[in-house]
């Protein structure tokens, strides 16, 4: 009876060591994600009144959970009777993350007017910024549960030859990391600001290392909402051109000699740039087609 007992505890801790190291190569698959879900986040999280910064972000991370409990399930029912769909959901959310990434560099190279207010100041009325608010906030939750869609699936196509059970750990263990890892880092990042005013006000003397940090952190908020909007292109492009790599015996054995992560990001980019045009070309045309009418 003991020796059965214990038997059962090591079968126990063998299937947690197992998802563990199966939620460690997850979660490498899909750090390229988290980091665009990280940058796109703060963004968006930011340019409100100090007082309103943590209330939206609340209100995303929410939305983020929601959108985790609706995906989940399907991802599961998927992998267990249609599995193949894990696969082509798995490219199309590659081609979505090759067009989002080269959509950004062609923003970047050839900027445009956005016609949306993207900055609350203090000249707009209370009904104004909720409004601006609750349009920001949606923004999010939509791009959450797009890039949620893809953390799911990458960390699903991980354990695809797992057994339900495995599959059912990783994926859950991946999607609350990518909702209160994600959304706890950008909290921190977005009142990165307010605690190096605090630190300005805290010291009474003209020079003073508080004073020296505050002004570096109160400096450095936008630099790293652009860096991690920087990097978090990069990695779109490489985790699409990854997707596209791995899932293509043709590009996968194309030019053997060259790095992989040159490779998928050349693959990433030039699909995304396809994606981007072609896209660009219907647009254009059901703007014409609506004028005509």
């Amino acid at each position: 009876m003991a020796s059965g007992f214990f038997a059962l505890l090591d079968d126990i801790a063998a299937i947690m060591d197992d998802v563990a190291v199966m939620s460690k190569v997850a979660a490498k698959k899909t750090a390229g994600i988290l980091g665009d879900d990280l940058a796109v986040n703060a963004e968006k999280a930011s340019g409100f009144v100090s007082s309103r910064e943590l209330p939206v972000l609340w209100a995303i991370g929410k939305g983020s959970f929601v959108n985790k409990l609706i995906i989940l399930p399907v991802a599961f029912l998927l992998s267990a009777f249609f599995p193949v769909a894990i696969t082509v959901i798995l490219v199309l959310g590659g081609l979505f993350l090759a067009y989002e990434g080269a959509e950004k560099i062609y923003e970047f190279i050839f900027p445009h007017q956005h016609s949306k207010i993207d900055i609350i100041n203090e000249d707009l009325t209370e009904e104004q910024i909720l409004i601006i608010e609750k349009e920001k906030i949606k923004s999010a939750i939509v791009t959450d549960f797009i890039l949620s869609v893809e953390i799911v699936i990458i960390a699903m196509s991980t354990v695809i030859e797992k057994p339900l059970s495995s599959q059912i750990a990783v994926v859950s263990i991946i999607a609350i990391i990518a909702t209160v890892g994600v959304y706890g880092i950008v909290a921190l990042i977005v009142r990165m600001d307010e605690f190096g005013f605090k630190m300005i006000k805290w010291s009474k003397k003209e020079r003073s290392i508080s004073k020296t940090i505050g002004n570096i952190l109160v400096k450095a908020l936008p630099k790293v909402i652009q860096s991690l909007s920087v990097i978090g292109t990069i990695a779109l492009i490489l985790v699409a051109g990854g997707i596209f790599v791995h899932n293509s015996d043709f590009l996968h054995h194309l030019w053997p000699n060259i790095p992989s992560i040159i490779k998928e990001f050349v693959f990433g980019l030039a699909i995304g740039l396809v994606v981007l045009a072609i896209v660009s070309l219907f647009k254009k045309i059901f703007k014409k087609t609506k004028e005509s009418h």
